[in-house]
């Protein structure tokens, strides 16, 4: 399915009686790039969870090209075009690559997992190595290769490029980049690799708290050195 708008209004959310996100406003046109960013325990990875349906909502609106998804569980949001790829990497350890990667196909033609190969060469190496068999950054890919696979019309990226090497980081930027581009996702970014989602971005926000304390583009925060020392801490941009 093509790009789709996400419009977040109002948003509480968090974890049994603990709000975490307050009042979280968002609106990201189809087939913009928004990265999230903010420091350790601001409400980064809560929002992404929160989304894709795994934390208590408290009140607010989340919809997909104007589509309720508010009440919907997380099978339902995924049906409706939301993909998440979290921080945990989230394997089947007792199957192969390519079992893991034929789950993400969903109803799409099996010849669909080169995809995944051509993006992560490594894993067409791997294809035969059950889960457990992988390192951290190769089953990094393969959970991000997965969710791609399903052709998401908006993606959640919670750090996709921890444990990585710089030239797999690169790659993969390119990758999510190109998605978006083609009109194909949505991209919604969280990375500690500050420079690295500016790059990538066409529009940020910073969380403080579980709110929005700035939102701009990323050629103006680039510039703006007192707010990035203040919420994103001393050498958050190189």
């Amino acid at each position: 399915m093509p790009a789709a708008s996400l419009e977040i209004e109002n948003l509480s959310a968090g974890y049994g009686p603990t709000r975490v996100l307050e009042d979280i406003t968002i609106t990201v046109p189809a087939g913009r790039r928004l990265a999230v960013l903010g420091r350790n325990g601001m409400g980064k990875t809560t929002l992404l969870a929160s989304l894709a349906g795994q934390t208590r909502r408290y009140g607010g609106r989340i919809a997909i090209d104007g589509a309720d998804i508010s009440t919907a569980a997380s099978a339902g949001r995924a049906r409706a075009g939301l993909g998440y790829v979290p921080q945990e990497r989230c394997v089947f350890p007792s199957l192969t690559v390519e079992e893991n990667l034929f789950v993400g196909l969903k109803a799409r033609p099996k010849d669909a997992i080169e995809e995944a190969y051509a993006m992560f060469p490594r894993l067409k190496e791997r294809r035969s190595n059950l889960g457990n068999q992988l390192s951290g950054g190769e089953q990094q890919m393969l959970t991000t290769a997965r969710t791609i696979l399903g052709r998401p019309s908006v993606l959640l990226l919670d750090e996709p490029l921890e444990g990585l090497a710089p030239v797999i980081c690169e790659e993969l930027m390119i990758a999510f980049a190109a998605l978006a581009t083609s009109g194909d996702m949505t991209i919604l970014l969280v990375e500690q690799r500050i420079q690295s989602a500016l790059d990538f971005a066409e529009d940020v926000i910073i969380l403080e708290r579980g709110r929005i304390a700035w939102s701009g583009t990323p050629d103006a925060l680039s510039k703006d050195q007192q707010t990035v020392d203040r919420l994103l801490g001393v050498g958050g941009l190189h």
